[in-house]
């Protein structure tokens, strides 16, 4: 615990029977529970965890049960929100909680199919969600973040009220020495369209996995919604940020070569997230800025893009022309002038304000 609150680790594997036991070993003392979500490895990853399980290692005196809300005459909307809780479990990933008698600090999900890592946590967060965790860190079963930076990840979700916090790799000063340059610039990219997807303006540093988020924050969301695979962290601060959930990075280092092996192909992921963004990007512009609290950006965003769209054909024309080089008539050429300055405009504006408002939601 720290300052009495609750704090639990998602740890989602998918073949590392090599680097499991390395992880779990080197969690730092304060962590009252580390759930390790197995998503169908190939290799011996489940067995590992569970002989860690029955070694009395990580026995817990600490007891985490589900808490049961008590029907009473003003707590009708709690009650329902519990029910829908419960059911919404057929949603998950087909999963099976490893039983033992032993009360120990691990937790272990098998999934019954291969779903991804962002499944993977999802199920994770749905067993701290369940038992009301104050607060829910994510670690990769891999290695590939160092437990002494998990306090400082943590602390501020536990003493500054920040409802997700993210590790920033790139603000470190061996980021550019550390990262393959691949993948430094894939997440360059990917962390440019997520300023614009998920209207966190500040977050620079998108694609990593290591992060906490409040209990508050874990419960404004649909888990079994989040996206499955490695737009996961992508996903995660659109659906937050409809939320008004806050947000905080913290400085975390670059770590590499510690005997993980990647499973994520960039030029892949790049494309494929790439288009869950654009596809985000609408549903936030829909839900936050029209439905739950209209914003004039929600009609410049739209004006930019009926503009936008309407300067095409005549873009189209002034290139065919001067392709069969004929003369190009002045009113097309006007016409494609007003439409897309008028377009860029209106887009320049609406991403001001959208800078603006968000402004209060990192902290």
């Amino acid at each position: 615990m720290l300052n009495n609150k609750s704090i639990a680790v998602v740890v989602p594997c998918f073949n590392e029977e090599s680097q499991i036991e390395m992880v779990i070993n080197n969690m730092p003392e304060f962590v009252d529970r580390i759930i390790i979500v197995n998503d169908l490895s190939k290799d011996n990853t489940g067995e590992v965890v569970k002989s860690i399980i029955e070694s009395d290692k990580f026995k817990s005196n600490i007891t985490i049960n589900k808490i049961k809300i008590t029907p009473g005459f003003y707590n009708r909307a709690e009650l329902i929100l519990e029910k829908a809780n419960e059911e919404e479990i057929k949603f998950y990933t087909p999963q099976k909680y490893y039983k033992t008698e032993k009360q120990s600090k691990i937790i272990l999900i098998n999934h019954n199919e291969n779903a991804g890592v962002g499944a993977a946590i999802s199920s994770g967060y749905k067993w701290c969600k369940d038992h009301k965790i104050d607060c829910t860190a994510v670690m990769a079963g891999d290695g590939q973040m160092d437990p002494t930076e998990l306090e400082s990840i943590c602390n501020p979700v536990i003493y500054n009220d920040i409802d997700y916090v993210k590790g920033n790799r790139l603000i470190h000063r061996s980021a550019w020495l550390v990262i393959p340059k691949v993948r430094y610039f894939g997440n360059s990219v990917l962390s440019i369209l997520t300023k614009l997807a998920s209207g966190y303006w500040h977050v620079s540093d998108t694609q990593t996995g290591y992060t906490a988020i409040s209990k508050k924050a874990i419960n404004s969301i649909r888990l079994y919604d989040i996206y499955k695979n490695y737009g996961m962290p992508n996903d995660i601060l659109v659906k937050l940020n409809i939320a008004f959930c806050t947000l905080r990075e913290v400085e975390i280092k670059p770590v590499y070569q510690v005997g993980e092996q990647s499973k994520m192909k960039i030029f892949k992921v790049i494309p494929r997230v790439s288009f869950l963004l654009l596809k985000s990007f609408f549903k936030r512009l829909w839900i936050k800025y029209l439905f739950r609290d209209f914003h004039p950006l929600f009609l410049l965003y739209n004006m930019s893009f009926i503009l936008f769209g309407f300067s095409v054909p005549f873009a189209i024309k002034i290139i065919s022309k001067l392709l069969a080089g004929e003369l190009l008539n002045s009113f097309t050429f006007l016409g494609f002038l007003f439409l897309f300055i008028t377009g860029f405009q209106a887009f320049l504006f609406a991403m001001w304000m959208d800078i603006q408002d968000n402004e209060r939601l990192y902290k």
